[in-house]
């Protein structure tokens, strides 16, 4: 009787001496395992039509850019190198200081309202009290439809001085006409209402997503703890929606320091100079006035501005995620 609880022992391995050890197999390299591998050359081929639009769109400009901001090349000709004299020449450029001035203060402005609105506009779409909200929702996103340009010409029909809708309802109420055009205060607080309209609409979908994605167990323990809606909202809703208020300040902050079409379309900086941001600084100096190579400049360092905000707001979110 066989024992079934230990198995035979296997028969020893005869090696054929006569024949010698058997040759080794050579081992495929790396690369050959790799570029064999389909999984591997699919996404490469995916990807390289994007990777050569960025590459054509908007790496190769930026080297030129970066190499034309150390000449004075005015669009034309040939192109003298005059090493840093367009960056001395920027820094101790009143008019480019006045720009980042009325930068950071438009920035300032939309920022916050923006946050506002459209948070409040998603609170709003996701509570249960709330009727209508696919209309709601088609209405709010109206403005991300609208280009800036046409916005900005709807905005200066209603904010006109002689002609604008608010003026002629001032008027007709008793009241006097108020110089929004004329006034820089005034001029730039109508582009803040207009620009802060017109980024509403996408940050609120990412809000409105965000809000749905918080657990409602939060709110019923809450509730059964006797909190209030304000508690909830503070306590709850902030901390849950917080990468995606870090992915919406960042985002805004970077499109408003480089706003141009709203400005452009709705009092094109004015009154005069006086509401010139960043950008259309460089468009005048680079296409109106022929200063390729200083206009280059001034781009790199508001270019250089841009990487300074996007790394602090990196950094204090990985600060609070930690």
């Amino acid at each position: 009787m066989v024992d079934s609880i230990h198995p035979p022992a296997e028969a020893p391995r005869v090696v054929d001496v006569r024949r010698g050890p058997e040759p080794a197999r050579p081992r495929q390299s790396r690369w050959r395992r790799r570029r064999l591998n389909r999984y591997t050359g699919a996404p490469l081929v995916l990807i390289s039509v994007n990777l050569l639009l960025f590459v054509a769109f908007f790496v190769w400009p930026a080297v030129t850019g970066l190499v034309y901001s150390f000449t004075s090349y005015t669009g034309v000709g040939p192109a003298p190198y005059v090493g840093l004299d367009n960056y001395q020449r920027l820094l101790e450029d009143e008019a480019f200081y006045a720009a980042l001035t009325r930068t950071l203060i438009f920035t300032a402005g939309v920022v916050p309202l923006t946050i506002v609105l459209s948070l409040g506009t998603a609170v709003l779409l996701v509570t249960d009290y709330t009727r209508g909200k696919t209309v709601a929702r088609v209405i709010f996103f109206l403005p991300w439809l609208i280009s800036p340009i046409i916005a900005g010409v709807i905005w200066r029909w209603l904010f006109g001085e002689n002609f604008g809708f608010v003026n002629y309802v001032i008027i007709s109420l008793g009241g006097e006409a108020v110089p929004w055009q004329s006034d820089a205060n005034l001029s730039l607080f109508v582009v803040i209402i207009a620009a802060a309209w017109g980024n509403t609409a996408f940050n609120m979908l990412l809000f409105v997503a965000a809000l749905k994605n918080v657990p409602t167990a939060y709110y019923e323990a809450a509730s059964l703890d006797g909190a209030g809606s304000w508690d909830k909202f503070r306590n709850i809703t902030l901390p849950a929606i917080a990468p995606t208020t870090f992915i919406v300040v960042l985002l805004s902050i970077l499109g408003s320091m480089k706003e141009y079409a709203l400005f452009a379309s709705l009092n094109d900086g004015g009154p005069g100079t006086s509401n010139h941001l960043l950008v259309q600084y460089i468009f005048t100096k680079g296409f109106e006035r022929a200063q390729v190579g200083y206009a280059s400049a001034a781009s790199f360092v508001l270019m250089l501005i841009l990487m300074v905000v996007a790394l602090v707001q990196l950094a204090m979110g990985r600060r609070k995620e930690s």
